[in-house]
């Protein structure tokens, strides 16, 4: 018998889920990862009392009861409610659209106004089928919002011009004329108060983690601990590129403390037009209602992945979703290895999605789980 049941590649919300579900089960996982610090890209630094979301910001929200009522097993959620603003060239405008924003951009005060707008535009460019995003984005919205808060931001996004991107990207544009600046829709959503590290901790806590330990550089090792492996990483990695990369936009994020207690008044600001190299601006606190007398935040700037960095959203065109479909076929003949999580199924994750993903298939791996 081996020391462990399953060997788990990586400590982000898919790996720890997992680990989590086994463990609750009986199991004995051991998790691995290659970072120093556990949690993937929810993982929050501490710094000047405020919790830092160091790869970006993340709000959870979810219809789903059973997922929201998994997650606040380890926190408690505040009532935080994502509502950015988008800055373009010194004006600013409330997101997702609404009617807010329709009022900043046009003095529309009702929502036939509003509507009447945006069909006047629309019906001026004369774009019966959409080839691309720009055109998609065209025949949604028209031109003042198109060109003000959605080229500069969409180009800066994919770093391809808004022409060459397909149209599927921006299929179903939010467009709300009620006044609400709620991004989401869903019926649950805020900040685990005490930071993201609070759920990982939880899902982890009484399970062996090893961290600055990279899987791919001593395979056969891993292998000899585990019945079994749970691979979270880079699926094209795995297999060693054998079709080539699989493409990915990445991020650099440039964190910054100002000795001050507000900055902008907002969690997140996005910065739209396409002069501007980063995308918004985080600050920090506001995730968390802070009244600290200083603030932290942080300048996100797309790039386009090279080996090295750390991948975020995968470029699902078709020639890369027909390349993973050649990694995917190969990953089914791995009876060893079970592929879970957004680099291992190439497909962009919100994190209920990712929660919702590990314990599904621990599901039908194990069967049903009574909890306490």
């Amino acid at each position: 018998m081996k020391a462990y049941d399953f060997v788990v590649v990586g400590a982000g919300l898919f790996g720890a889920t997992f680990a989590y579900s086994a463990k609750q089960r009986g199991l004995r996982c051991l998790v691995i990862d290659r970072r120093a610090h556990s949690g993937g890209n929810v993982f929050c630094k501490r710094e000047h009392g405020i919790n830092i979301h160091y790869y970006g910001a993340h709000i959870f929200h979810t219809n789903d009861k059973g997922i929201w009522d998994f997650v606040n097993r380890f926190a408690s959620f505040n009532r935080y409610t994502n509502a950015p603003v988008a800055n373009y060239k010194g004006e600013l405008y409330n997101l997702p659209f609404n009617m807010n924003t329709f009022y900043q951009l046009w003095g529309t005060k009702t929502p036939a106004e509003a509507q009447q707008k945006i069909n006047d535009q629309v019906s001026a460019l004369h774009i019966a089928h959409p080839r691309n995003l720009e055109e998609q984005a065209l025949a949604l919205v028209g031109t003042d919002i198109y060109e003000k808060l959605i080229k500069g931001y969409t180009e800066k996004q994919w770093g391809r011009k808004a022409r060459d991107l397909p149209a599927f990207i921006i299929k179903r544009l939010p467009v709300r004329f009620t006044f609400d600046n709620n991004y989401f829709n869903d019926l649950y959503q805020g900040i685990p108060i005490g930071g993201y590290n609070t759920i990982i901790d939880g899902l982890l806590d009484g399970i062996e983690l090893r961290l600055n330990t990279d899987y791919l550089q001593d395979r056969d090792y891993f292998h000899s601990l585990g019945e079994k492996i749970v691979y979270t990483g880079s699926i094209d990695a795995y297999f060693n590129y054998r079709f080539g990369p699989l493409e990915y936009r990445s991020l650099r994020f440039e964190h910054e403390h100002l000795d001050l207690p507000n900055y902008q008044g907002n969690a997140v600001v996005n910065y739209t037009e396409a002069d501007i190299p980063f995308t918004r601006i985080i600050e920090h606190k506001h995730f968390e209602f802070g009244t600290q007398g200083t603030t932290v935040i942080t300048r996100e700037y797309p790039a386009e992945w090279k080996p090295g960095m750390e991948q975020y959203y995968p470029v699902n065109n078709e020639e890369n979703n027909q390349r993973f479909l050649h990694y995917q076929r190969l990953a089914a003949s791995e009876n060893d290895v079970v592929f879970g999580g957004r680099l291992a199924e190439y497909k962009y994750y919100d994190m209920h999605q990712v929660i919702g993903s590990a314990l599904a298939k621990t599901k039908r791996m194990f069967g049903e789980m009574t909890m306490a």
